[in-house]
């Protein structure tokens, strides 16, 4: 009988090998035009309040940022809008009355984008505070909150950002978003996970609509669900965003072409990855870089603070070779070692290094997924590594440490989520060796709600952080990471919410950790 891990490696070879017959499968699957293919309404008329969704941003530039909202009515109900395309007006000005409009235009919120608009809001200055909104008919949005980047050549003083992962709303209820709201920050980072899959079940805080989501009118009300939460929306509205995907955004452990699950066609699979990917695009402030092609969609990408702080945005699941060793934990041997094996994929592999190659900030921060640091999480002499993460594809690790050991790349640091509890770790050229040089240092946020409450004792990370040199703190309750970065130092606050089963829990710092400029590795204060 063949196992689910082998029929998943021969699924990966036959598809790798027969990609464009199963695109040409799935070519009913549209790669949707940046213009309006129906009927332009100019005037509309809506039978409720068309901003249920709320605005976001994203993407800020020095002269600019994405601004977006989605037009629904009734949003868990597919929107509850006319197949028509609807004439929107949008503004940015420089106060919250809008008595200072810097910039204003039209936008068309078309069905085939599910009447999302994505509008890139140029000629501003940069690092600055602006107010925008949209109108649509007689309704007009909230007022959002937005701020650009600063000037390419500029060194600020200081910058503030937060990031989180992993927000499981059957889990709980998004207990961090409310004080992250009351930090001063620039910029919120999500690493994946925004959304889960899985079909709703009960006894559980909250209950996701209908079953695991496959097509995309699930995907686009999975997501809809999401963003009617208030303290999840306000926060979009208050800050600019960036975000990156992990697996639940389509399906948990899927790795490129490769389903986690048996049996499972080749065109089915893509199929439902392009359902997904788009729900994504529609839902987030993106840049028409980032628009999908069918099962396709190019979302690593950069974004420089000036010369204090350059974020590389990975992405770790759409181009990675097929998880090693049949997938879960592993001891270190194999597949792992495999010379061809990928987490990044050759091409951006190639972008990140020359990008951070040519970075002239202080600061070069690597936002992506799944933890880099080698987390032996066996016991005694039975080491196990996750070969989901990092370490299961050694030699890719191990090729871009070296890289930022033999480039003198300047304070490299990942920002990492997937695990759901905080980790702080050195990462070393060797991690056997106790003496190798560390080259760089991995701030893990835990998850926003997924995995509940929190704060337990689990027995396999207590051993892990025991056994691991390089793990300088660990800790397992839920919330965000606070960070604060001067030319001379970075500081992270881990910032933790005891309870998420129920609204309203206070926030408690359970530790800070400062990074030195020059100095690889973190330091508890």
């Amino acid at each position: 009988m063949t196992s689910p891990a082998q029929s998943k490696r021969r699924w990966y070879g036959i598809e790798r090998r027969d990609f464009l017959r199963y695109m040409a499968t799935v070519s009913a699957i549209p790669t949707l035009a940046l213009r309006a293919q129906a009927e332009v309404t100019e005037k509309p008329h809506f039978s409720d309040n068309p901003f249920t969704l709320g605005v976001a941003s994203g993407d800020p530039a020095p002269d600019g940022v994405v601004i977006w909202t989605r037009l629904a009515v009734k949003p868990l109900e597919q929107g509850g809008m006319q197949n028509k395309s609807v004439r929107t007006q949008w503004e940015v000005a420089t106060d919250e009355s809008f008595a200072n409009v810097v910039r204003r235009g039209d936008a068309v919120a078309t069905p085939d984008l599910g009447h999302s608009v994505h509008v890139e809001v140029d000629g501003l200055k940069p690092h600055h505070w602006y107010f925008y909104r949209f109108h649509a008919g007689n309704e007009t949005s909230p007022t959002g909150r937005t701020r650009t980047a600063p000037a390419f050549d500029a060194t600020p003083d200081r910058i503030r950002f937060a990031f989180t992962s992993c927000q499981h709303y059957e889990t709980g209820y998004f207990n961090g978003y409310p004080h992250m709201q009351r930090e001063d920050l620039d910029l919120v980072i999500h690493l994946g996970d925004y959304i889960y899959e899985y079909a709703g079940a009960d006894k559980r805080p909250r209950k996701h609509i209908g079953g695991e989501i496959e097509t995309l009118d699930d995907y686009r009300t999975r997501y809809s669900q999401y963003r009617l939460d208030e303290t999840l929306q306000e926060t979009h509205r208050l800050f600019p965003w960036l975000v990156t995907w992990d697996d639940h955004e389509f399906d948990n452990n899927y790795a490129n072409l490769v389903s986690e699950q048996d049996g499972v066609s080749p065109e089915a699979f893509l199929a439902r990855r392009a359902a997904a990917y788009q729900a994504y695009y529609e839902f987030m402030p993106l840049r028409r870089s980032s628009f999908p092609q069918g099962p396709n969609m190019k979302l690593y990408r950069g974004c420089q603070y000036g010369r204090l702080a350059n974020f590389h945005v990975l992405d770790t699941r759409q181009y990675r070779t097929d998880q090693p060793n049949g997938d879960h934990q592993k001891p270190m041997t194999g597949k792992v070692f495999d010379q061809k094996a990928t987490m990044l994929g050759d091409q951006q592999e190639k972008w990140l290094m020359q990008r951070l190659q040519d970075s002239s900030s202080t600061w070069n921060v690597l936002a992506q997924q799944v933890m880099m640091a080698p987390l032996n999480r066996g016991e005694g002499d039975d080491h196990r590594y996750s070969m989901d993460q990092w370490p299961g594809y050694e030699v890719n690790r191990r090729r871009l440490l070296n890289f930022f050991h033999e480039k003198s790349i300047s304070n490299p640091v990942v920002l990492t989520g997937d695990i759901h509890v905080n980790w702080v770790n050195d990462l070393q050229l060797d991690f056997q060796d106790p003496k190798s040089p560390v080259v760089g240092t991995e701030l893990v946020g835990t998850a926003m709600t997924s995995g509940g409450n929190g704060g337990n004792v689990i027995s396999e990370y207590e051993r892990a952080a025991a056994q691991n040199d390089f793990v300088r703190w660990y800790n397992s309750n839920r919330g965000y990471v606070s960070c604060d970065i001067t030319p001379e130092s970075w500081t992270s606050h881990f910032r933790t919410t005891p309870f998420v089963d129920k609204p309203g829990s206070p926030i408690e710092t359970k530790a800070s950790f400062v990074i030195e400029n020059g100095k690889a590795g973190a330091a508890r204060v």
